[in-house]
């Protein structure tokens, strides 16, 4: 059957000289679309228009195709659908409350498909009359939050939020969207928080939920006073938080359940045999292969949970036992390029089913442990603008962290210690690491480890400058907290030295490249003061003595990185040039690292002399470092364990109006006219009393 023929609700082929036969709802809504008003010659138009099974895709090409002067022909007609829409949310037949639904999602999609330049204004005439749009909203949304608040069908309450995130997504800006001004107004925030709480509820619907907040937050957000924004920032209510950061947790446990099973998939069988054979040739096509698309959407969420409101913070490291959802059952969703995987909410199995059976192998986790593994995975590749963008948020959700009191002192505690497996790039040069070998620490040493992680495996030629600087930023927050409250971290410290001498020679090795789209001294400056934070306050929160004696050692062995990145900031900072004043910061930082190296490189060479060795161990070199601190001079520098502190305006107002942008385009293509299927909703409602 012709898409043309499915559209006009064909029931059966006739011979060709006879028309087709249409729906019956098809017909009134051609009556819809006349000059006439329908419930003229038919006084029960609008009582039996509810009853019919609602014929989506024809109603909204219907409307699509009404050009300028047929709008203003029959905008009464179109306003009175609207209306007996509304007043059917009242009825006590869910039949016509499920078809008003629908059909209200129609009208909204419809209009705002075919008016795309048309401004809010003459959208909100159009669908319900200017002079009237205030009160049919106000009744729109007391009926919707009325269905969401009750004890009624869970399909519908389905329904309810599926209509509210058609409703926020049909523009691709969502401040755009004037017809949000009356949802604001008239605020659903409560029965969403409702939603959140309840175990059951939750368990249903709370993924839609949590997303609809997440957009209806980013509202006008920089322009106007948003109430979803206040009244979230002051949420206090333990179950409601929990039940939030639940939704989050499944949502991305079960985006790194599957990462995982692909993962696995990748190394097993056939292919996992011809790589060792043949050596490395396929590994790019491999990684390629886990390149899955993030869940940005339940990202911002998060996000806007951490940054908003304090008392979220407590729900990220709230313990409880971790979940091995491929344990449960679970009906697979298929990923297909509408739904790509980790967009899709967690199946419902696992969503409603908080007391899973427990293993006593299996070590406690909690919100912050799972994001932790997600951001692992999504920050491993960041080739395309897409993921670029979700590595990005995923620092900033933890440069939120980092800066808030309460999440530094259970970051750092010691009574709290987790194993937390991260995913690691596949690089030729290291093997991988084995799950078993990761000890229990507190927790700010996996946020270390990634902050290490990225650095070492995004040395490359387009250079991510953006998160180098947040990675960066991140690992000087939490050493400022360690400095402050005198936190001595029993962490491989030379992992994050060697790192960083590691990326100073990456930036000497590729300064004319990056400089003709970066300002590497800026980052330079940035590296160069951790290790003025170590050399300065290390005594404060080094484990041990031992450890700042390796810090000297560090230093002193890639001596030639730091004598090189002097050299080169002093031949810029001596030329007039666009970055003479950056690299003149970068030549006054370097200043007690220089006293180091030229303090103890002459003490090791005479000491080797001294001595007739060549080459001295790593032992001896400590004992040169030992013996010679006390006639060593350096400079106090001010500042170094002061940062700024974050804000999202105006630095990152147009980044997430574009992640906005993009997550809503992602929603309204998954709400898509099969969500929205009768067929479940009739079965449920199949008798009508």
């Amino acid at each position: 059957m012709s898409q043309v023929e499915k559209k006009a609700g064909l029931l059966r082929r006739t011979s060709s000289s006879k028309k087709p036969l249409k729906e019956k709802v098809v017909l009134m809504y051609d009556e819809i679309f006349a000059k006439e008003d329908p419930a003229k010659n038919n006084p029960r138009f609008w009582d039996e228009l509810f009853l019919m099974k609602v014929n989506l895709e024809y109603l909204e090409s219907k409307l699509e195709s009404v050009d300028g002067e047929e709008v203003q022909r029959i905008q009464d007609n179109i306003n009175s659908l609207f209306h007996h829409c509304v007043q059917a949310l009242g009825e006590e037949h869910q039949i016509k409350v499920v078809n008003a639904l629908q059909t209200l999602c129609a009208l909204f999609r419809g209009v705002h498909q075919k008016n795309k330049s048309a401004s809010g204004f003459d959208i909100i005439n159009m669908l319900m009359g200017f002079d009237k749009a205030e009160q049919r909203m106000k009744d729109l949304m007391e009926r919707l939050d009325s269905l969401l608040c009750g004890d009624g069908s869970e399909s519908l309450k389905s329904l309810c939020l599926k209509l509210l995130l058609c409703l926020v997504t049909v523009t691709d800006n969502i401040s755009q969207n004037t017809i949000l001004e009356y949802v604001m107004i008239n605020s659903i925030f409560e029965a969403i928080l409702q939603i959140l709480s309840d175990v059951s509820s939750r368990g249903q619907h709370g993924y839609d939920a949590v997303v609809l907040l997440a957009l209806l937050v980013n509202y006008r957000k920089y322009e106007s006073v948003n109430p979803y924004i206040v009244k979230l920032s002051i949420v206090d209510d333990e179950p409601t938080l929990d039940g939030m950061g639940m939704v989050v947790h499944q949502a991305l446990t079960e985006y790194n359940r599957q990462y995982k099973d692909k993962e696995e998939e990748n190394q097993g069988g056939f292919f996992s045999t011809l790589t060792s054979m043949v050596g490395s040739m396929f590994i790019a096509d491999a990684d390629e292969k886990l390149s899955v698309q993030t869940n940005e959407a339940i990202l911002l969420a998060l996000y806007e949970a951490v940054h908003l409101n304090r008392n979220f913070i407590t729900v990220l490291a709230q313990s409880h036992p971790e979940i091995d959802i491929a344990a449960t059952p679970i009906t697979p969703t298929p990923t297909t390029p509408t739904t790509p995987l980790g967009t899709t909410p967690p199946s419902l199995d696992m969503m409603s089913n908080p007391e899973l059976p427990l293993d006593p192998n299996l070590q406690t986790s909690n919100l912050l442990i799972t994001f932790l593994k997600y951001a692992s995975i999504v920050m491993q590749d960041t080739k395309d603008e897409h993921r670029l963008n979700s590595a990005r948020l995923c620092l900033i959700i933890l440069t939120c962290i980092a800066e808030d009191q309460y999440a530094d002192a259970f970051l750092h505690d010691d009574n709290m210690n987790f194993r937390v497996n991260l995913h690691r790039m596949p690089m030729r040069h290291r093997k991988k690491a084995v799950d078993k070998n990761i000890p229990s620490r507190p927790l700010v040493c996996a946020v270390l480890d990634l902050m290490v992680e990225f650095i070492v495996t995004h040395m490359m030629k387009d250079f991510p400058m953006d998160l180098y600087l947040r990675c960066v930023q991140i690992i000087h927050k939490l050493l400022c907290y360690q400095k402050k409250c005198r936190i001595r971290l029993h962490y491989t410290w030379r992992e994050l030295w060697s790192a960083l001498i590691n990326l100073l020679k990456f930036l000497l090795s590729n300064e004319t490249t990056l400089l003709a789209k970066h300002n590497i001294f800026h980052l330079a400056l940035l590296v160069v003061n951790l290790f003025n934070m170590f050399i300065t306050y290390g005594d404060t929160f080094l484990p041990t003595s031992n450890s700042y004696d390796e810090l000297y050692y560090e230093i002193v062995r890639m001596h030639q990185v730091f004598d090189n990145l002097y050299c080169m900031v002093l031949r810029v900072s001596t030329n007039t040039g666009q970055w003479k004043e950056a690299a003149s910061k970068v030549t006054h930082a370097l200043v007690n690292v220089r006293a180091i190296i030229n303090h103890f490189n002459p003490k090791i060479e005479s000491y080797a002399a001294t001595n007739h060795i060549s080459q001295l161990s790593e032992e001896q070199v400590l004992e040169v470092v030992r013996s010679n601190y006390d006639t060593l001079t350096l400079k106090l520098q001010d500042g170094l364990d002061q940062f700024e502190r974050y804000s999202e305006q105006p630095k990152e107002a147009a980044f997430f109006k574009e992640l906005v942008r993009s997550i809503s385009l992602n929603v309204r293509k998954n709400v898509s006219l099969n969500t929205l299927s009768q067929d479940v909703l009739l079965k449920e409602f199949s008798t009508i009393s």
